[in-house]
């Protein structure tokens, strides 16, 4: 591959969270480089995706920083820990309108754009962790790669959770090469783990768990073989509140947003969206453990909630036992199964609430239209996969009505949103 030196004028930022340029007709992908920055940089040529190396900053951006961790140059967790929080959030709210024209055909003037959820913290918010093993520590993954980082301690994660990394690896390194993954999490001052295991469960690692947890006093472990259940050693499921009166319950093992203060504002919000009166029969898909399922509850005549995760909903449904509101029906499995068999039995409902993974919902038009609801709220975290269902919902007969930007994920590229949809003429 070859590669040739050039200065490049940066215009914007990329959904990848890179500067863009424009030379030779192409887009130049420049890690580092920030909008309205002069940079040279060594273009690598070839393939269908350009890349420039940054060289040198030529003319900063006002918005560029000094970055407050050591590891950041070579972390992927932290990527934009050289922009100052203030322009995050205006290159997010950016690539969100941007993929909605582009992608979904939306026009930006039409939509109510509310104010931005962020966070009081913009490092030490993050309560959960994947890391793996390289060389007998615990590491991240490198920015764009699998280059394996150290990391003795990360200032991303909460207080509790901060020096967890570097004090784990001599404790779990005699079973290192069984490991596929460490899941972290935390709820206050409590923390649990699991390990994500390549080999079949052996004695030797429910010994370097239960030492760890004394050693640590860790909460509990969950121990998850290629194949089979989980064995769960202590009392790994963590107590939290969702503010409401119901206790929410996280899992190493299972699915949690990483940011537990936006991560209220955002369950707010998605309430907020269903209207300030009762939003009668909602249909929740990719409900997790509950985290906005209950919420819900407490306006909604009924609220059926919908995941496919088994660990997730026996979480959920711990919490429903313990619940204020028990308007609550759990549903295991596909969504797009269950959609289908829910329409062909004639059910109906007033609205939509979905809260994806990254790839999206592909089928929520035909779901929100064949289930007769009137309002969709779409809690999204892809760009990308949440334009493309936009579109989808709009060909359908919904329009979008509001958007709001949710900084889940100070100091990063990944943004969140949540999008309200209304069927046409209602």
């Amino acid at each position: 591959m070859t590669s040739t030196c050039a200065e490049l004028l940066i215009d914007r930022l990329s959904k990848s969270g890179e500067g863009v340029a424009t030379h030779g007709g192409r887009a130049i992908f420049v890690e580092g480089a920030l909008p309205g920055e002069r940079v040279r940089a060594e273009i690598r040529e070839g393939g269908r995706v350009q890349r420039g190396e940054l060289l040198e900053v030529l003319s900063a951006s006002p918005a560029r920083r000094a970055s407050s961790c050591a590891l950041s140059d070579r972390c992927g967790g932290c990527d934009w820990l050289h922009l100052d929080e203030a322009a995050q959030r205006e290159a997010k709210q950016e690539i969100l309108l941007s993929a909605l024209e582009h992608i979904g055909g939306m026009q930006r003037d039409r939509l109510e754009i509310l104010p931005p959820l962020v966070s009081s913290k913009q490092m030490g918010y993050r309560r959960r962790a994947t890391l793996h093993f390289s060389g007998g520590q615990l590491c991240f993954y490198g920015r764009r790669s699998h280059r394996s980082v150290v990391v003795p301690r990360c200032p991303a994660l909460v207080p509790s959770l901060e020096d967890l990394p570097g004090a784990l690896s001599p404790m779990l390194a005699r079973i290192a090469r069984d490991v596929a993954a460490v899941h972290l999490v935390a709820a206050g001052e409590q923390r649990s783990l699991a390990i994500e295991l390549k080999a079949p469960l052996r004695s030797a690692h429910q010994e370097a768990c239960e030492g760890a947890m004394r050693q640590l006093r860790l909460a509990g472990a969950a121990l998850i073989p290629p194949s089979g259940s989980p064995r769960l050693v202590g009392k790994p499921i963590l107590r939290e509140s969702d503010g409401k009166g119901t206790p929410l319950y996280l899992r190493p093992d299972a699915f949690a947003q990483v940011n537990p203060e936006v991560n209220a504002m955002l369950a707010r919000a998605v309430v907020d969206r269903l209207g300030p009166e009762d939003p009668g029969r909602v249909l929740e898909l990719f409900c997790g453990n509950g985290n906005l399922t209950f919420r819900i509850a407490l306006r909604a005549q009924e609220v059926v909630a919908v995941e496919s995760s088994v660990a997730a909903l026996e979480l959920a449904r711990r919490s429903a036992r313990e619940a204020t509101a028990t308007r609550v029906r759990f549903i295991q499995g596909d969504a797009s199964k269950i959609c289908q068999a829910l329409i062909a039995e004639g059910e109906r409902f007033d609205a939509l609430v979905a809260d994806p993974p990254r790839t999206g919902a592909p089928r929520i038009a035909a779901w929100a239209s064949g289930l007769t609801v009137s309002r969709v709220v779409y809690v999204a975290c892809d760009p990308a996969a949440l334009a493309r269902d936009c579109l989808e919902l709009s060909k359908s007969g919904f329009a979008a009505k509001s958007l709001q930007l949710v900084d889940m994920f100070p100091q990063t590229r990944h943004v969140e949103a949540v999008v309200a949809f209304g069927a046409h003429g209602k």
